[in-house]
C-alpha cells in the first residue's frame, strides 16, 4: 500500500512524529508504520527499539494529547515493526499548545482563522450559527423580512400560515434562533439594517473598468440586509454597467446584454451563501465592456475545485448553511446544488458561454465572458470607422439608424448609438440627407435655436 494521506512510512521513531498522530486525529485518521522505507520495504527494529517503542509511544500519546492509539506489533518474515492506528476525533487534538493537520502529503499547524473554523467544526457549529448577544429580533428590519416572506409566498417555500407568525417563531422556525434564545449570525446578516456593524465586509462593491485593471471609471457599494443586497444588486448591475446592445429581428426590437440575467444572479446568490464572511472582503464586481468577474473571499468544498466539477452533478454543501437555509426558504437558491444547473440552462438559452471559476486559497474567482451575439454587435459597431465612404457600409449604418428613431432621438443619442464622434461628419453623410429624402423627420424644438429637436421615422 503506497503512501497518501493517511498512510506514512517510518524507519525509526522520533518524538517529532507525534505532530503527525495529532495531524491524523485532527483529519482523517491515519496509520504510521515504524520500521519501513521510503519505498515500503520492510527493514525491521531490534529487539531493543521494539520494547523500548511498544511501552513509550502509547504512553507519550495519550499524556501529550489525552487520545489513545492502536499500538500493534507486525512481522515481515523474521522483520518486525510497528503500526499506530490513529482514528479521526470529533473534538479538535492540541499537541504541546499547538493544532496539526495532516493535509495531502504535508502536516501543516492550524492558526488563526483556520483554527477558528477548525475549532467550531469539531464542536458540531459553524460560523454564521455562532450566537450574537446583543441583537434582539425586534432590532431587525421589517421591510426585509415582509420581502423574505413574499419572495418565500411566491415560490411555495412557506405557506400563508407560516408567514402570519410572530417573527420571533418565524426566527425560530427558520433555525436562526440558538438553544439560549440568542439570534445566531445568519439573522444578523439576512435581516439586520446595518450587518457591517457586526462583520465588516459584509456589502457588495461593483466597478466598471476602461482599457486596463487600474482603469476604474465609477464605483458602487451596496450596504443593507442580505435578502435586500441581491435584488438591488442585480438591478443596479443590469441598469447602469452593462450596456444592452440593439437589434431587430424583423420589426421585433431585442436588447442584447452580454451575459443572461438569470445567470448573473445565481452566481451573485453562489458568492453571497459561499463566502467566507469572517475575511472581512466585501463581494467585489468588475464590470467590462465584454465581461464581468465576480470575487468573493470564500471556498467550495475540497472536491468541487474546478469549473468542470462545479457543473457535474452533485451535492449542496453552502459554506454558511444557516445563512443557505434562509435564501432556500425565501426560494432565491435551490438545494441540491440546482444553481449550477440553472446557470448552465441560463446560459444555453442566452447561447453564451459558462463562466469559469479560478478557486484557490485567496478565494473565488468566476468570469462571465459575454455572448457571441453580444460580441457580434459590439464588433459590428465599432467597425463603424469615422472618413468610411463604402456604399455598404453606408447603407447598414443607415438602416441602423431608421431601426434606431423609431422612438425620437437627439442627434447626440444617435451619434452615441452609432459611435461617431465628429458631429459635422454626422450631420454632413447621414442626418442632413436622411431629412432631404424624407428617411428621418425632426420634432420642432421647445424655444427657437435652442437646438434640442429629436429625430424619427
Amino acid at each position: 500500500m503506497p503512501e497518501h494521506q493517511t498512510i506514512e512510512w517510518k524507519e525509526s521513531w522520533h518524538d517529532e512524529f507525534l505532530e503527525w498522530i495529532c495531524g491524523y486525529a485532527n483529519a482523517y485518521g491515519g496509520t504510521l508504520y515504524i520500521g519501513k522505507n521510503d519505498k515500503g520495504d520492510v527493514v525491521g527494529l531490534s529487539d531493543k527499539e521494539r520494547k523500548k517503542l511498544l511501552e513509550s509511544i502509547p504512553n507519550k500519546i495519550t499524556d501529550t494529547m489525552g487520545i489513545v492509539a492502536d499500538v500493534n506489533l507486525l512481522y515481515e518474515g523474521k522483520l518486525q515493526y510497528i503500526e499506530i492506528i490513529v482514528d479521526k476525533y470529533p473534538s479538535l487534538i492540541s499537541y504541546h499548545g499547538k493544532y496539526f493537520y495532516r493535509s495531502g502529503s504535508t502536516m501543516r499547524t492550524i492558526t488563526g482563522k483556520e483554527l477558528d473554523k477548525a475549532i467550531l467544526k469539531s464542536q458540531g457549529r459553524t460560523w454564521d450559527g455562532m450566537p450574537i448577544l446583543k441583537l434582539q429580533v425586534t432590532d431587525l428590519r421589517r421591510e426585509a423580512i415582509e420581502l423574505f416572506k413574499e419572495k418565500a409566498l411566491r415560490r411555495h417555500r412557506l405557506t400563508e400560515e407560516e408567514t402570519r407568525v410572530d417573527d420571533t417563531i418565524l426566527m425560530e422556525n427558520l433555525h436562526l434562533i440558538d438553544e439560549e434564545g440568542y439570534l445566531i449570525r445568519a439573522a444578523m446578516l439576512a435581516f439586520y439594517k446595518d450587518p457591517e456593524k457586526w462583520v465588516t465586509g459584509s456589502y457588495i462593491k461593483i466597478g466598471y473598468f476602461g482599457n486596463s485593471d487600474s482603469d476604474l471609471k465609477y464605483q458602487d457599494e451596496v450596504h443593507g440586509s442580505l435578502i435586500e443586497q441581491i435584488d438591488k444588486t442585480v438591478d443596479l448591475v443590469y441598469t447602469k454597467y452593462l450596456k444592452a446592445l440593439i437589434y431587430y429581428d424583423g420589426i421585433q426590437r431585442i436588447e442584447q446584454f452580454m451575459f443572461p440575467q438569470e445567470a448573473f444572479r445565481e452566481i451573485l446568490l453562489n458568492a453571497v451563501v459561499h463566502k467566507d464572511y469572517s475575511a472581512y472582503n466585501p463581494i467585489q464586481i468588475s464590470v467590462y465592456e465584454d465581461k464581468i468577474y465576480i470575487w468573493n473571499d470564500g471556498e467550495m468544498p475540497s472536491d468541487l475545485d474546478s469549473t468542470e466539477k462545479l457543473f457535474e452533478k452533485h451535492s449542496s454543501k453552502p459554506y454558511n448553511p444557516k445563512l443557505a437555509n434562509v435564501f432556500f426558504k425565501s426560494g432565491m437558491i435551490e438545494a441540491w446544488g440546482r444553481g449550477f444547473d440553472k446557470i448552465k440552462e441560463a446560459c444555453a438559452k442566452y447561447d453564451g458561454r459558462l463562466p469559469e471559476y479560478n478557486i484557490s486559497a485567496s478565494g473565488i474567482m468566476v468570469l462571465c465572458k459575454a455572448c457571441d451575439k453580444y460580441l457580434e454587435l459590439l464588433n459590428y459597431k465599432e467597425d463603424l470607422y469615422l472618413g468610411q465612404s463604402d456604399q455598404d457600409h453606408d447603407q447598414d449604418v443607415t438602416k441602423m439608424i431608421i431601426a434606431f428613431c423609431k422612438q425620437p432621438h437627439s442627434a447626440k443619442e444617435i451619434m452615441d448609438y452609432i459611435k461617431i464622434n465628429d458631429r459635422s461628419f454626422f450631420r454632413r453623410h447621414y442626418l442632413n440627407p436622411m431629412i432631404k429624402t424624407g428617411q428621418l423627420k425632426m420634432t420642432l424644438p421647445d424655444k427657437p435655436k435652442s437646438g434640442n429637436q429629436k429625430y424619427y421615422v
